[in-house]
């Protein structure tokens, strides 16, 4: 009797762990339905385990210009992107435990008092069920968490979209900087140059003493602007290792200049455009799927699930050595099903998830909305800060530097006053470092503008630095 036991329960151990072993899905297949098509994965990151520190980007002086580089560090290293990554991965994983069937149950039962039967007296019940839930319960159970998967994937695009954003914008800010401070040297040297001569025609006697305190007062304030330009690097470098997850202290070389970007369509056009293809609207529009699914999901919780079910009853030889299938095990197949009579339940859950859905349809079109006014409003910024880049680029710095030139000549020959050499010095001076903010103005808001539509835009390059050149003066 206890042989034919322990074969029964090893037999039905072997039937419960071939049930859990086996899948029709591969690991793959899982993670293929959680992307579109047309992506496959994304770069492994720099906090998996096992990865490679050396295959990190790294960021040198022979890059001090290059955004793409700074963005491609920042993507590889960004907590943010690797926080949405792992998001994408929970969703992911949520497929293969909704799509399975339920665990198999054993069960083992045995007699306190033997059931004498006419082929012998039963010892022992071992029996294995298992549970189908309704006809496409489970496909459509997959078919939502793979639309919710989805909606993770475009957060993490959108996670890397603002990434991109910050470094952009960062970069912007630090080349203002950086020009801003190069022009006020510029401009401290020019000064220093109208000093030495001041302080000779002050020597020979030509010169006034209210000039010279004058000039020397106006040096004390530029170099005072130069020292604040100079300390408030600080902060801009860390701004940006922040959103590169460096140190704060690491060093960020001078970025002289960044390519100058004009979007080519215009405000309406960008925006139909955002509006196909940004992945914010992208996983609301993966949500709604899901909550129809899950619609689905909720009308199908209200059909029966059918049980089968197995059970061997050990049985001793019997009495009689010349009875008939003495000792034979009977077999038992049985069939079930839940009864869902409490219709209440399902039919609030059903009209919960058409609630849900409707709820996040209204979020879609009121996003589309807010979407399409940012278009318009960074659209503006970006091309009246290009405007008037190109304003004091190509009219207001030339003819200031033509006034200056002018003056300069007119106050090494006598005919013009030593106040209003001063003047035109601290025009220049103003249009060149307003013309460098209206440049950083420009890109900041094209990086927020491509944030918006999760795409780079059509652009076209208007490459144009602000000199401050303006020659020696000589007196």
């Amino acid at each position: 009797m206890s042989s034919k036991l322990c074969l029964c329960a090893l037999s039905a151990f072997a039937v419960v762990a071939a049930t859990g072993c086996s899948s029709p899905f591969d690991r793959r297949d899982s993670y293929s339905k959680t992307m579109p098509p047309e992506i496959r994965y994304p770069e492994p990151s720099v906090y998996r385990e096992g990865d490679d520190q050396g295959s990190s980007p790294q960021i040198g002086d022979e890059i001090a210009n290059d955004a793409d580089e700074y963005i491609r560090y920042a993507l590889f290293h960004s907590p943010e992107v690797e926080s949405a990554y792992q998001r994408w991965r929970v969703a992911s994983e949520r497929l293969p435990q909704v799509r399975s069937l339920p665990d198999p149950r054993l069960n083992f039962g045995f007699f306190l008092n033997e059931v004498e039967t006419r082929v012998g007296p039963q010892q022992a019940r071992v029996g294995l069920q298992q549970t189908f839930p309704w006809i496409g319960k489970l496909r459509v159970r997959e078919d939502a968490a793979a639309k919710g998967a989805l909606a993770a994937w475009f957060q993490y695009q959108e996670a890397q979209l603002r990434v991109a954003e910050r470094v952009m914008i960062a970069m912007h800010d630090l080349a203002y900087l950086d020009r801003a401070t190069a022009i006020t040297r510029e401009s401290y040297e020019l000064l220093v140059s109208f000093e030495e001569v001041v302080r000779a025609r002050y020597r020979l006697g030509s010169g006034s003493h209210p000039q010279l305190i004058r000039i020397q007062v106006e040096l004390g304030q530029l170099d005072d602007r130069v020292v604040q330009l100079e300390s408030m690097r600080g902060s801009y470098v860390a701004a940006l290792n922040a959103v590169l997850n460096r140190s704060s202290s690491a060093t960020v070389p001078v970025i002289e200049n960044l390519p100058a970007h004009l979007v080519d369509d215009d405000a309406e056009k960008i925006a139909d455009l955002a509006r196909g293809s940004s992945p914010v609207l992208a996983s609301m529009n993966q949500r709604i799927e899901q909550a129809r699914f899950e619609t689905d999901v909720a009308r199908k919780d209200g059909y029966p699930d059918l049980t089968v079910g197995i059970d061997f009853i050990v049985t001793d030889e019997a009495a009689g050595p010349t009875i008939t299938e003495s000792g034979d095990d009977p077999i038992l197949l049985s069939f079930g099903m839940n009864l869902p009579i409490w219709r209440e339940k399902y039919d609030a859950g059903v009209r919960e998830s058409i609630a849900k859905r409707l709820s996040i349809s209204h979020q879609r079109q009121a996003a589309s909305n807010t979407l399409s006014a940012q278009v318009h409003q960074v659209w503006f910024e970006h091309t009246d800060a290009a405007r008037r880049a190109r304003l004091y680029e190509d009219s207001l710095i030339p003819k200031a530097k033509e006034s200056l030139a002018a003056s300069m000549i007119g106050f090494r020959n006598g005919d013009s006053e030593f106040l209003d050499l001063l003047d035109t010095q601290r025009t220049l001076l103003e249009f060149a470092i307003t013309a460098e903010r209206a440049r950083a103005d420009s890109g900041k808001a094209l990086a927020t503008l491509n944030r918006l539509v999760g795409e780079p835009v059509l652009t076209h390059t208007h490459d144009q630095t602000t000199d401050f050149t303006t020659g020696e003066v000589q007196p």
